[in-house]
């Protein structure tokens, strides 16, 4: 243990093509490292402890500088104890980590944004335009996984699954440095910029991780209670919080996320830790927003407007339960599909000793496949290629109808939302292909060796699917539900919110019409939800989803679809987490089964 002199040994690791794994048992593990440490009991130099004592002891010299020696060992120790306050390491972490978010967030905006620029200035040569759309994101991508492989492949990926794994209490190599820290951030910051359907949020709870890690050893060199290795172990659960709570600004999700993902038992003293760092982070993040005039005031990070007097009928929530039920079944098959992609690759021995020679192969045609797919002028005028996660958000929660009766002439689409208007296609079609499409791209996306994560892509394909429900029951019931002899329109965008957190999660409606606060917009809210949590096996999305969008008018529905999502996909698949630590053969016991009593009579424990 550090505060003993003795560092800790970490498994041993191995990099492959897609994911890298853990190559030692950890029982041989155990029983090496328990020999280490009686070694080096047996020959150890005295360490902390000991020159600890000798200061002590200076009370009792009798010398000329006794009182001036006591003196300033007493002052030392006050100013020590007080630098290393509980409080003070959590503004540090949240401040810092808002910091991280906002300049990654900028520096993303500003690679998409060049991305379209040159896309836009090859207008008049097709050919042209399309060399700029696919080589601008497969440079970054094989840049991002190059820059990771030489510097630090523990970056690879989302994070969670090994935090999963530290929290338990096993040491992984290098997985906390500063090193990988630093091409955590610029891997993932080149990945998101290339505009592949990868997500910020798993990586970034690695990131606050690694944040609040190199605070600790930090800390440590003033000595006190940051010298103790189960200290360190509650900061990281802290971080874990902060990194989702800067990365949405959404604290509250952020604290009950980090618990569901990441914890078999959570210490109830470190929950204000947790609120305090991840309420500290969001707000620090949101005012940086502000002070740079991208936000008039602090507001929900994807605001939505959907009508508060009545956002749906009972009538609607069948609908819901519909949409939670296909979205778990939906994120069982995305965690099955992304596992069976990794161990296909595995089994072809002859490729897959290709690509480890030529490492940046496989992440480059990958790119290229896809990027190629969403080219505008090409297939990508199907399922709004041109859009950005974001943007695609922003349209899918729009609380304006897309269409009347599916006809492609009646669609009311204004601002980036024309990006689902085709003339050869209706909005039904539109969004099919796009689910279809970036369900198997995102699957896909998620196995490349750069930094990322699977939390965002998801979120929106259950936004689209969401939508897809809400712009079918406008078109059910074009002159809205009856009730008490009044007429409520449809708003699909709720439907979108519900599906992404069943599914995902979040997003904003910049544009509010008079005449459309048609409930077709709360569908691909719910969505959203749903997917999310089915296949991540949380309802935290839900709350999440709320702080998102800055409403929770659709409370009700949308906890119906996660805690629908949840159950089925519970019953068919693990976590997408789960899945990982199983393809990276991490040392990690994984959760008894779901409903099945006889996984409790295991042998040997009664």
């Amino acid at each position: 243990m550090p505060g003993n002199g003795m560092e800790p040994r970490a498994l041993k690791y191995e990099q492959t093509l897609m994911y890298g794994r853990y190559t030692q048992d950890l029982g041989v593990y155990a029983k090496e490292e328990a020999a280490r440490i009686r070694k080096e009991r047996e020959h150890r130099k005295p360490g902390r402890e000991e020159q600890a004592r000798v200061a002590e002891l200076r009370e009792y010299d009798e010398s000329r500088c006794a009182k001036c020696k006591i003196c300033c060992v007493h002052s030392q120790r006050i100013l020590l104890s007080r630098i290393g306050e509980d409080w003070i390491f959590l503004i540090l972490l949240g401040l810092v980590m808002a910091l991280v978010s906002w300049v990654m967030d900028f520096t993303i905006a500003v690679c998409l944004q060049a991305h379209k620029w040159m896309y836009g200035g090859l207008e008049s040569n097709v050919f042209l335009q399309y060399l700029a759309w696919v080589t601008y994101p497969v440079v970054l991508i094989t840049f991002s996984a190059g820059f990771t492989q030489i510097l630090a492949p523990q970056a690879v990926g989302s994070g969670i699954p090994e935090m999963k794994t530290i929290l338990r209490g096993v040491v992984l190599k290098e997985y906390l440095t500063l090193k990988t820290f630093i091409a955590k951030v610029i891997g993932l910051t080149c990945a998101l910029g290339s505009g592949m359907p990868l997500g910020k949020e798993g990586p970034f709870v690695h990131v606050a991780s690694m944040c609040a890690a190199l605070l600790s050893k930090f800390m440590s060199l003033f000595g006190g209670i940051y010298e103790n290795e189960s200290r360190n172990i509650e900061m990281l659960a802290a971080a874990c919080a902060v990194g989702v709570g800067c990365c949405f600004a959404a604290p509250i999700g952020g604290v009950l996320f980090s618990i569901e993902v990441t914890s078999t038992f959570f210490a109830v003293r470190n929950y204000w830790r947790g609120f305090f760092a991840a309420t500290f982070s969001a707000f620090i993040f949101r005012v940086l927003a502000v002070w740079n005039k991208d936000e008039e005031t602090i507001t929900a990070l994807f605001k939505t407007r959907f009508r508060l007097d009545f956002p749906f009928d009972l009538q609607e929530l069948p609908a819901f339960a519909v949409i939670g039920i296909a979205s778990g079944f939906g994120g069982a098959l995305f965690v099955y599909l992304n596992r069976k992609i990794v161990e296909f690759m595995r089994k072809q021995k002859a490729i897959n000793k290709f690509l480890m020679k030529k490492r940046l192969l496989f992440p480059a045609v990958v790119t290229l496949l896809i990027s190629t797919l969403t080219f505008p002028p090409g297939f990508g005028q199907f399922m709004a290629g041109q859009l950005t996660q974001k943007e695609t958000l922003v349209t899918l929660f729009d609380n304006c109808t897309w269409a009347q009766q599916g006809i492609s002439e009646d669609f009311m689409f204004r601002g980036a939302s024309n990006a689902w208007k085709n003339p050869k296609t209706n909005v039904f079609v539109s969004l099919v292909v796009f689910i279809l499409m970036k369900f198997w791209m995102s699957a896909l996306a998620t196995t490349l060796p750069v930094p990322c994560g699977a939390f965002m892509p998801v979120f929106v394909i259950g936004a689209a699917f969401g939508r897809l429900v809400g712009e079918s029951m406008a078109a059910w019931f074009p002159d809205g539900i009856h009730s008490d002899g009044s007429i409520y329109r449809i708003v699909p965008g709720g439907y979108a919110v519900v599906g992404e957190k069943s599914f995902c999660v979040s997003l904003r409606s910049l544009l509010f019409y008079e005449f459309s606060s048609d409930t077709s917009a709360l569908f691909p809210s719910s969505g959203a939800a749903a997917l999310s949590g089915a296949v991540t096996h949380t309802v935290s999305t839900a709350v999440i989803v709320f702080e998102l969008t800055g409403q929770i008018s659709h409370i009700l529905p949308v906890m119906i679809a996660v805690i629908l999502a949840n159950a089925v996909a519970q019953s068919l698949q693990p976590s997408l987490y789960d899945s990982i630590i199983r393809i990276k053969k991490l040392p990690y016991l994984p959760e008894l089964g779901f409903g099945h009593q006889e996984v409790h009579g295991v042998a040997g424990l009664h």
